[in-house]
């Protein structure tokens, strides 16, 4: 079976335990799932894009796109978050992820470079750092009390690895190694165009004498006027050259090097390599949610269940809070909740007032909560779904035969025939291109096939009486300054569906009611 030829589903099925990944994986699978449809309606695409803008060797994308449907695959995620708490674990894993950023960076380099010595070099290098990274990282999880499954496992699997034969070998021959090309000295006896090559003999330092002979004209601070080197340590052909002769000089000790190279060809462990690629996905994220808890909005780790009775505080729409964040804007937060028989939210109320920021703000909870992330807003409770659909409107395409409403039609049939009873469903203002009767009949054909499937919903409209179709159903408005009904407070409650106070409340504002206008006009 090919890759293309596999669903989300089946997807799923074809994986093995990571380490802190949990919902495991096999990475050549992994890969290749697609964003769900419901990332852009949700602005999830922004805010997977900015989490992984940065680290796009690690391919983050994917464990965004992949939610969890087992409460113990998101508990243990929670156990790694809540180990991520502690400054100085964070502190000690970032410093082994920067070392083994250098390591990455070194293998890049040593794969562009022509010259066989300095590719050699650079590996040496790059083996240094990594056996640095490996004892700073076995260090940390030794010293910090930790009491994740994930972290404790790996703990054991590092102690193991870095006392073992084999890494002790690396690091000792490693360690050895530059040792001896540190005290590898040669001179150049440079005439014209011809350089030659020779040992140290303790010859005269001319570099030492002219620094001595122009110290005497320095006055005060001067001007930096050295090269600044490119990010990576090229070589040029006259370099190359030197370096090749050095090595023909100092036969010993670069037939080691040659050899240790050989040998170490491959000398970073699966294990550590893969624990510095799925760690990412929390510092990823947890880099995304620093600046909005700087600005004192609260972050907490759901409670996740299979029970349909949800709720949320002071939760507010993560892409446009980070948007905000930016422009020194406050961010208004809103409760939900839902109990017994409820299981849809029917939002009505004034254009322009926080209704679709929070159908998209339930939406994201549920799929962050399914990922195992910390989630916006200071308490929830929140269901794990299997699947979550969206319909939001779209601009009319102008190549599509019929209009906008058989679109919408046929979105929201695909949507209600692939929804099951452990589904969450968020539409947004569908139907409005059609007449206000023709809405209504079809938004209570559609809420009584939600009602049916017993699936979690959340419904934007400007259909007041589509609030007033059964138990099951919780009317939510967007409120207004009672004082100034124009001004929007963002702030989404449960009320009754009264879009007709809005417009008496307006109309009474700019004296438009039948009463006044009567006595403007007269008799």
């Amino acid at each position: 079976m090919t890759i293309s030829a596999l669903n989300q589903r089946e997807l799923k099925a074809v994986v093995r335990h990571s380490i802190l990944y949990q919902h495991s994986y096999d990475p050549s699978v992994l890969d290749f799932l697609p964003e769900p449809t419901c990332f852009a309606d949700l602005l999830l695409d922004q805010i997977t894009g900015t989490i992984t803008k940065g680290r796009e060797d690690y391919q983050l994308l994917p464990f965004f796109y992949d939610h969890l449907t087992s409460r113990d695959d998101v508990a243990f995620r929670h156990e790694i978050w809540r180990d991520l708490a502690s400054d100085t674990v964070v502190t000690g894993l970032r410093l082994f992820t920067s070392e083994m950023r250098d390591v990455r960076q070194r293998n890049s380099w040593a794969e562009k470079t022509h010259y066989i010595q300095h590719r050699r070099g650079i590996h040496l290098d790059a083996v240094t750092r990594y056996c640095e990274a490996v004892k700073h990282l076995s260090s940390t999880l030794e010293s910090n009390e930790i009491s994740s499954r994930a972290l404790l496992d790996i703990r054991d699997v590092v102690t193991k690895y870095a006392s073992s034969a084999t890494f002790e070998g690396l690091v000792r021959e490693s360690q050895d190694l530059k040792t001896k090309l540190s005290g590898v000295r040669y001179s150049l006896n440079i005439r014209g165009s011809h350089v030659r090559v020779l040992r140290y003999d303790g010859e005269a330092d001319y570099g030492a004498e002219i620094e001595e002979a122009f110290e005497r004209f320095q006055q005060g601070s001067v001007s930096d006027y050295r090269l600044k080197f490119s990010d990576w340590p090229d070589m040029n052909h006259v370099e190359a050259q030197i370096a090749d002769r050095v090595a023909l000089l100092f036969r010993d000790v670069f037939s080691e090097l040659e050899s240790f190279c050989e040998r170490t060809n491959s000398f970073v462990d699966s294990t550590v390599s893969s624990f510095n690629r799925e760690v990412q996905f929390y510092f990823a994220y947890l880099d995304y949610i620093g600046p909005l808890k700087a600005r004192n909005l609260t972050f907490c780790l759901p409670e996740v269940h299979e029970s349909k009775a949800i709720f949320a505080t002071e939760t507010f729409d993560i892409a446009l809070a980070a948007k905000l964040a930016t422009q020194g804007t406050s961010v208004i937060t809103n409760d939900f909740s839902l109990d017994g028989v409820e299981r849809i939210i029917v939002i009505s109320g004034p254009n322009q007032g926080g209704k679709t920021t929070f159908s998209r703000t339930f939406g994201q909870l549920h799929f962050l909560a399914s990922l195992g992330c910390p989630v916006p807003g200071e308490t929830a409770s929140l269901f794990l779904f299997d699947e979550l659909f969206t319909h939001f409107g779209k601009e009319e395409d102008p190549t599509f035969q019929s209009g906008k409403l058989e679109d919408d039609l046929l979105r929201i049939q695909d949507v209600l025939k692939r929804a099951t009873s452990k589904s969450v469903i968020i539409m947004n203002e569908i139907f409005a291109s059609t007449t206000t009767q023709d809405a209504l009949v079809l938004g209570t054909k559609v809420l009584e096939k939600v009602i049916e499937l017993d699936a979690l919903c959340v419904m934007v409209t400007f259909i007041d009486e589509l609030s007033l179709l059964g138990p099951s159903i919780v009317s939510m408005t967007s409120s207004v300054n009672p004082d100034n009904p124009v001004e929007r407070t963002f702030k989404v409650i449960r009320h009754p569906a009264d879009g007709l106070a809005y417009a008496i409340s307006i109309a009474e504002k700019y004296e438009l009611t039948y009463d006044r206008l009567r006595k403007r006009v007269g008799p």
